[in-house]
């Protein structure tokens, strides 16, 4: 089961023990470069918001993501405030006094020329621009997909060894459409066949599937499921304990009617082959988390062993893959336990030998969180990364 945090991003107070502070990780350490705008400080240059701009004004405890539920009725659309307002370099801090435009208002028609534009007096008809203009900097940064929808709804998550399920798939069409021979005397035999049996091992999409619950277990038509086969335990590569095991989706189906103790369903979604037998669990919408890219650790600026000692680390691959390298789903030993969100960035490090500085390997971005564990894209890499690779929050 997903869980999530009830907070997405944090809204910035300037502290003069945060700005004192050499030993905080940067998860935990605002931009250093705090400035006096107005009557505020701030580490961003926000622009002047453009002319008829419903804009918010941040107050201490505002998030993105709370903003995004009051305005948008979403919190998962957080990322449409960010994309307004690109100033803001870094979800992770915002500050109060600073503005947020949440939405613009059409401007009237009687103030446009016909087609349009201003036409301005030289008549190349070029369009006005209120507020001031981001700068080619700013503009580059616009927020781009970490990964693609399959990166979250194929994968599967971390779980706790025995994880119990609420319903079951106990059946397929497929297993009744054979003929039944064992039809007596009007076919010269009694007894010798009986019914022809069918199977069709592996279901996928548009498959008609039964379930073991019904409405006397709450069962409704139009929920979705997620389809999870249990897999195998996960190992933690430092500790060498077992961190839990692996359960991999495989699909989503959608109940079409329910019967008093059992469900018809449709598969919609197949990942990998579906098999009777296979546990299912309540479907999560989850939206692709935005992130601005940004430039890669500098390879001769490395964090110390010192400071990775304790880090989070790489504690699984898919597949039992050994070399890693970009596009490629892992999954860390962190997760919403440790403040884990969806979007956060990680340098992946491999540590060195003979008292050596580590080696900047790349990076990676947290696409789903689960209790002590997350699912993360590798969006860079140098090297072949490694199950076992150090991380440090960016």
């Amino acid at each position: 089961m997903r869980v999530r945090l009830s907070s997405f991003v944090l809204a910035a107070v300037v502290l003069g023990s945060i700005l004192g502070s050499s030993a905080l990780v940067a998860a935990d350490r605002p931009p250093q470069d705090l400035h006096l705008v107005g009557d505020h400080w701030t580490a961003w240059d926000p622009p002047q918001p453009p002319a008829g701009a419903q804009v918010h004004i941040i107050e201490r405890g505002d998030t993105l993501w709370d903003l995004a539920a009051k305005t948008y009725g979403n919190p998962y659309l957080w990322p449409q405030i960010w994309e307004k307002n690109q100033y803001i370099l870094d979800a992770h801090w915002i500050y109060p006094g600073d503005p947020l435009v949440m939405g613009l208002e059409v401007a009237p028609v009687d103030t446009l020329t016909e087609g349009g534009t201003t036409g301005d007096e030289e008549g190349t008809g070029t369009p006005e621009v209120t507020g001031d203009v981001l700068t080619p900097e700013q503009a580059a940064g616009a927020p781009v997909p970490l990964g693609a929808e399959s990166d979250i709804y194929c994968t599967g998550y971390i779980g706790d060894l025995d994880e119990k399920f609420a319903y079951t798939i106990i059946g397929s069409e497929y297993e009744s459409l054979g003929p039944n021979l064992d039809l007596g005397a009007s076919y010269g035999f009694s007894g010798q066949y009986g019914r022809v049996g069918t199977v069709k091992y592996n279901l996928s999409t548009g498959d008609i599937i039964y379930l073991d619950g019904g409405r006397a277990r709450g069962m409704t038509p139009g929920t979705v499921f997620t389809v999870v086969e249990p897999q195998r335990q996960v190992v933690h590569p430092v500790t060498r304990q077992v961190a839990g095991r692996f359960y991999h989706y495989v699909g989503r189906v959608r109940v079409l009617s329910v019967q008093e103790d059992t469900a018809i369903a449709e598969i919609v979604h197949s990942c990998d082959p579906i098999l009777v037998g296979q546990q299912l669990q309540a479907f999560e919408p989850e939206p692709v988390p935005l992130g601005r890219p940004t430039a890669l650790r500098p390879v001769n600026y490395p964090s110390t062993e010192d400071e990775l000692r304790g880090s989070p680390i790489i504690l699984f691959s898919q597949d039992n893959l050994v070399s890693l390298a970009e596009d490629h789903v892992v999954y860390i030993d962190r997760g919403v336990d440790q403040d884990v969100t969806p979007g956060d960035m990680f340098t992946i490090y491999r540590m060195n030998h003979d008292g050596l500085p580590p080696i900047v390997i790349g990076e990676l971005a947290v696409l789903s969180v689960h209790k002590s564990s997350s699912v993360a894209k590798i969006i860079e890499s140098r090297y072949a990364v490694f199950v076992g690779d150090r991380l440090e929050p960016k």
